[in-house]
């Protein structure tokens, strides 16, 4: 078992609009993020990740998601698998829980188009 207390969390903010609240949990096989939008991440073009599968719940607000050219309504209570490669992004007034397999890198994150 592991136990990540909020103070060892780590704030990452990945634009004024997109704030990523990071739960390390040392494991490569799995991991927890808390991302908190106010309007579209990335402000342009798509994002895909090439490693991970990503699960999201939506925890609070609404908005969407465009996956591979198609609008996906959203609204809190609402879960979301992106599978790897899939390209998207996020639009809305969202908290989100998002857990990736394997664990997410940034280097896997990777902005298209």
């Amino acid at each position: 078992m592991k136990i990540i207390q909020k103070e060892l969390s780590v704030l990452r903010k990945n634009s004024d609009i997109c704030c990523v609240t990071e739960y390390d949990m040392g494991d490569r096989d799995i991991d927890f993020a808390i991302v908190t939008l106010t309007g579209r991440y990335p402000d342009e073009g798509r994002v895909n990740n090439t490693r991970s599968k990503e699960i999201v719940y939506i925890h609070e607000g609404n908005g969407y998601v465009e996956i591979d050219g198609e609008n996906y309504l959203l609204k809190a209570g609402d879960a979301v698998l992106i599978e790897t490669g899939e390209k998207f992004y996020w639009n809305g007034s969202m908290t989100l829980f998002i857990s990736c397999h394997p664990a997410f890198t940034v280097e896997q994150h990777q902005r298209v188009e």
